[in-house]
């Protein structure tokens, strides 16, 4: 894990709770209290009524991938060796929709409406990233 040599995240004080969660491999969606909106990215505000009064709830991790699309060059130097790997949106069962790589398969293996869970890849020993994976991969 020392020699994560790729951005890490940039740590915002609503964000705190979502990193400290995923550290422990727990995947995290806010909750607005006023109207009941869930959210992801973790903001200050509810895009859709502006309340600051935000909540947190533990998601399934289940979802399907919605959209994707295959790197296979032009990206930045630091993700060059992790070439070729894809890049989707999930929708995840609470009816969050975000971006995140599939692991755990080939990119050629991947599709549209593709059963997926998250997993966590611990980079250091502060960060773990949620990345999802095909639901069979687990069984593997």
């Amino acid at each position: 894990m020392s020699d994560y040599k790729k951005p890490l995240p940039a740590v915002q004080p609503w964000s705190e709770e979502f990193w400290r969660a995923a550290k422990q491999h727990k995947l995290l969606i806010q909750e607005c209290k006023e109207c009941k909106s869930t959210i992801f990215y973790p903001r200050k505000f509810c895009p859709e009524c502006w309340s600051s009064d935000l909540g947190w709830t533990e998601a399934s991790g289940r979802a399907k991938i919605y959209s994707y699309t295959v790197m296979m060059d032009q990206v930045e130097p630091k993700f060059m060796k992790d070439l070729p790997y894809v890049l989707a949106f999930v929708d995840l069962e609470e009816g969050i929709r975000m971006m995140t790589r599939i692991v755990g398969c080939k990119p050629e293996e991947v599709n549209f409406d593709m059963d997926v869970e998250v997993t966590f890849e611990d980079i250091t020993e502060e960060f773990s990233l949620p990345f999802f994976r095909p639901i069979e991969a687990k069984k593997n």
